[in-house]
């Protein structure tokens, strides 16, 4: 009788003991204030990794602003930070625009944000803002409420009188720099982009990608840098994807149509196993092995 007590008693302790979730990663990132104690890395993918010994991006130089500060975001590796800086340059040039407002970068030490992206884990993805950046003095206040433009219309097939020549002129330098993997933006602009370019200058249109979401910045992705040995290469390439070509064709074309309008099929049955990770569930064994030395360096 005792026996049958003690192992109902041990039955029902296994049944009752709590789980302890392991915490998710983009918590015990976002929680890091200042980047790690290391050499500057890009470890792992774009959308699954961290980044060593990130820099900050300056709060304000002579043609650019970071904007959302309190999200702590401006983090990149020094070829971003580089690369940005080099393109604000160029934005200063060009008629109503005297710098950039740069939006998220990374986080201090890259890896899964707590909110609002897939990807920006290594410290090689920036938003650039649409909103031309002709005050460069805003405070902090000032730009947390400040918010970009949209250059697309409701619909999401055209462009709108937002966009103008010297939106296509920046992003056409920021896509011919030979540092840059792909730029991702709202499909319309690619279109508008395809119909006005002249046939002699279209090798850089490659680098463009439509995505959704993106009609109120456009966010460069840098290659892995040179020597980085944990970075992750993006595959397929733009090159790869287009064809060659210029990604002018129906691929395209699809995203203003099928894309807004999924034609009716057969419902897909759904699928077994345990849903697909990603950024918002990711745990620390879901990131490359280098990212737990990132997280607890001081």
């Amino acid at each position: 009788m005792i026996a049958k007590f003690l192992v109902a008693a041990l039955s029902f302790s296994l049944i009752s003991a709590p789980t302890f979730a392991e915490p998710l990663a983009r918590q015990l990132f976002g929680s890091k204030a200042d980047a790690s104690a290391q050499a500057p890395s890009a470890i792992g993918f774009y959308s699954r990794g961290c980044a060593a010994g990130l820099q900050r991006m300056p709060e304000s130089g002579p043609t650019w602003q970071a904007m959302r500060l309190s999200r702590n975001r401006n983090w990149g590796q020094p070829a971003m930070l580089t690369y940005l800086q080099d393109l604000s340059r160029y934005a200063a040039s060009l008629p109503g625009w005297n710098g950039l407002y740069i939006g998220d970068i990374s986080q201090p030490r890259g890896g899964p944000m707590t909110g609002g992206h897939a990807s920006h884990q290594i410290g090689l993805d920036a938003d650039i803002w649409m909103l031309p950046a002709t005050n460069l003095n805003l405070s902090r206040t000032q730009r947390e409420k400040i918010s970009s433009i949209s250059v697309r219309t409701a619909d999401q097939r055209h462009t709108n009188s937002n966009w103008t020549p010297q939106h296509l002129a920046l992003m056409r330098h920021a896509a011919a720099d030979p540092r840059v993997d792909r730029i991702f933006v709202a499909a319309a602009v690619k279109i508008a982009m395809c119909n006005t370019v002249p046939r002699n200058d279209r090798a850089w249109l490659q680098k463009i990608r439509p995505m959704y979401g993106h009609n109120t910045h456009f966010h460069v992705r840098l290659k892995c840098p040179p020597g980085a040995r944990y970075c992750e290469t993006q595959k397929p390439t733009v090159a790869q994807l287009s064809k060659g070509g210029d990604g002018c064709d129906d691929t395209l074309n699809w995203w203003v149509t099928d894309y807004l309008n999924p034609p009716k099929t057969a419902a897909k049955p759904k699928p077994k196993g345990p849903p697909k990770k990603n950024a918002k569930t990711y745990v620390m064994s879901d990131l490359p092995n280098q990212c737990r030395a990132v997280l607890t360096s001081r």
